[in-house]
Order: C-alpha cells, then sequence, then structure tokens
C-alpha cells in the first residue's frame, strides 16, 4: 500500500492507501458469494451460470483466494482465487460499485506477484466474453476458444495466458 496513484498502460496498477488486498477467509464466504450473485456483468443470458454459485468456505480455505478491501469500511470490493496446479485464475469478481475504480487492476498486479512468488511462469484465464477487453489490457494474449459445454456453460469463452515474467 502507498498513496493513492492510479497506474496508466499496459500491465500497471493502481496502488491505493484506502485498499487492501488481503487473504479471504472462510468468514468472507457469504460476501463473496452475494457479489458473484449480484454481478452485473452476469445478467441477462449470463445469469444462468452465477444462478445458485456458491464460493464456500471450503473453496476459501483450498485455493488462493484475495480480496480487495475497503479499509474505512470493511466493504470488500472484489476478489479473485488463484489456482495453482495447473495455473488458472479460477474466478475475479470486482463489485458494481466499484467498477472503474481500479480494482480490478490492484487485483491483477496482486495475482501477478502471487503467481510469481508460487514459482509460476503463466496463468491461464478462461474468460467471461464480457471480461476479454479488461484482461487483454493487462497484459494476458489469446490463446484460443473455450467450446460451450451446456448444460453447465452456453456459449464460447475466449481463453487467455496471463505470462508472468
Amino acid at each position: 500500500m502507498g498513496s493513492v496513484r492510479e497506474g496508466r498502460g499496459r500491465g500497471r496498477a493502481p496502488q491505493r492507501a484506502d485498499v487492501m488486498v488481503r487473504r479471504a477467509t472462510a468468514g468472507d464466504a457469504r460476501r463473496l458469494t452475494r457479489l458473484v450473485r449480484t454481478s452485473g456483468a452476469y445478467e441477462g443470458p449470463y445469469a444462468s451460470m452465477v444462478e445458485g454459485y456458491r464460493v464456500g468456505p471450503d473453496y476459501i480455505e483450498t485455493h488462493r483466494v484475495f480480496v480487495a478491501e475497503d479499509l474505512a469500511t470493511g466493504r470488500i470490493l472484489g476478489f479473485y482465487a488463484l489456482l495453482l496446479d495447473p495455473p488458472e485464475l479460477d474466478l475475479m469478481f470486482v463489485a458494481d460499485s466499484a467498477q472503474g475504480l481500479g480494482i480490478g487492476r490492484l487485483l491483477a498486479a496482486h495475482l501477478r506477484e502471487e503467481a510469481r512468488s508460487a514459482g509460476l511462469t503463466g496463468v491461464r484465464i478462461v474468460s467471461h466474453p464480457p471480461a476479454e477487453g479488461f484482461y487483454r489490457s493487462i497484459g494476458a494474449e489469446p490463446v484460443g476458444t473455450v467450446r460451450a459445454d451446456p448444460p453447465a456453460v452456453l456459449w464460447d469463452r475466449p481463453e487467455l495466458l496471463l505470462r508472468i515474467g
């Protein structure tokens, strides 16, 4: 953490004095589940993907899950989950009310550091189609398409690789 600085350009992240990225705890499970289920990115045709979705305490304890928390209010502004074997970004969500504030870039920068410290050279991202532009803006490169797999996923999704260097 440091003073508020907005990073500009590919792959750079803001550092915010008012937000802390910390490891999620089992006690965060309900708030993370609520963030997923109420995401505006999953309205309309994408709603079925998060309907009934649950981020459980067991998931949080098993995986590297990190939250961006507003230090003044304790509100969770976003989170991500990094799987190590194989290396993949499993989840990344930013609260609708925090969109455009640099929270996604802050989480992406933390993800890079976490991946680097784990010795990873790249992280696979299977993107929600509307989020592809964000992932490309942080330096992820398209590597393919993951085809729809009904009934779980009804649409093709971009596959990207975020190189860790």
